[in-house]
């Protein structure tokens, strides 16, 4: 009997065990609760002093989690293998995942620092009433250029990239929506546009780009500029931030035609374990001088008006990077286009640079 005993005892010490163990495995991979709080964010996009404020004025521990493109984003929440408390998807991946009921309403009232947020900036197409979230940081799509290697080339227009003096002398980057959504503005058509002539049109304007084009590449573009080895880029604000903070000789150009005026925002996945502690941490993010701090670290863009004010001059008032209204409003937010029409964009982006090669 009493060796029965020592037996049920031990397989309870051993089942006590695994249980622990599972606790913390699972806790190392998000499945959050209570005090901890798991971020999914893009990488280098956040500093680091903050999240450590933030657990000591908390008492949360952040797990932090990264990556590098919206599809492997939706790809890992749509699983749910891993649970997450906050993320921060680009404004087509929160229509995608609002439509797909993949995303917590926010309750306004745990975040008063709202308020901070530039009216410009809410209330957009992919979140009418920011039911769902809250801007992080934003931006455009537009031209970089090495004044010194393009002469006097003016590239207040997308046809300047045309120019045969451009010859192998052009770095695109390595997405579907920005160069297709490029060559629609260059001719005068919407980058959400869905007309399969408009389309074929920009396809085949893109064609007569390409002995411009010296390389589409993806995150070493920056590097690359800096390092001028291509006069001209076609890149993201935030991106053309820190290429300029390498190297002042370029400059940065929001075409007349229009553009892309992208979003990053903040969401609360449906699935997530520690609701309270989001919309803390949200809430966090949007005082004015943690956005403020953030913003100087990162290099991209705050919505954040009160931030605005607390940041240098040199780079509130740098219009590349904080254009007026005037500019803002005839830029475009990218459409969630749906899973065909998207399929088509990238097909016919693949073509052009098969016809590249």
């Amino acid at each position: 009997m009493k060796q029965l005993v020592n037996a049920f005892l031990a397989i309870l010490l051993v089942a006590f065990g695994l249980m622990f163990l599972g606790s913390r495995l699972n806790s190392a991979e998000g499945y959050t609760g209570g005090n901890t709080l798991t971020i999914y964010n893009w990488g280098d996009y956040i500093d680091p002093d903050l999240l450590e404020q933030f657990e000591k004025e908390t008492g949360i521990t952040v797990i932090y989690q990264t990556f590098d493109s919206n599809e492997a984003m939706l790809t890992k929440v749509e699983q749910g293998g891993t649970v997450f408390d906050v993320v921060v998807p680009s404004d087509y991946a929160i229509a995608k995942m609002r439509e797909e009921n993949l995303l917590l309403p926010l309750d306004h009232s745990k975040i008063p620092n709202l308020a901070n947020i530039d009216s410009r900036f809410m209330d957009l197409s992919f979140d009418p009433g920011n039911k769902y979230s809250v801007p992080y940081f934003w931006g455009t799509v537009g031209i970089i250029y090495n004044p010194e290697m393009t002469g006097d080339i003016d590239f207040s227009s997308w046809d300047s990239l045309w120019d045969k003096r451009l010859n192998n002398n052009i770095f695109l980057v390595d997405g579907a929506r920005e160069v297709m959504g490029m060559a629609l503005n260059s001719l005068h058509y919407s980058v959400n546009d869905t007309n399969e002539d408009h389309l074929q049109e920009a396809l085949s304007k893109l064609n007569k780009l390409s002995p411009n084009v010296k390389a589409i590449v993806g995150d070493e573009i920056k590097m690359l500029l800096a390092n001028e080895e291509a006069a001209v880029g076609i890149v993201w604000s935030g991106d053309a931030s820190e290429i300029l903070d390498e190297n002042d000789k370029l400059d940065y150009v929001v075409p007349e035609e229009g553009s892309n005026k992208w979003f990053d925002n903040m969401v609360i996945p449906k699935t997530a374990a520690n609701v309270e502690g989001a919309h803390k941490f949200i809430d966090f993010m949007l005082r004015p001088e943690v956005a403020a701090q953030n913003a100087e670290y990162v290099g991209y863009s705050t919505p954040n008006v009160p931030a605005l004010k607390l940041l240098p001059e040199d780079i509130s008032g740098d219009e590349r990077f904080y254009p007026p209204a005037a500019i803002t409003d005839r830029l475009e937010v990218y459409d969630n286009l749906g899973k065909r029409m998207l399929a088509h964009y990238n097909e016919l982006f693949l073509k052009f640079k098969m016809n590249k090669k």
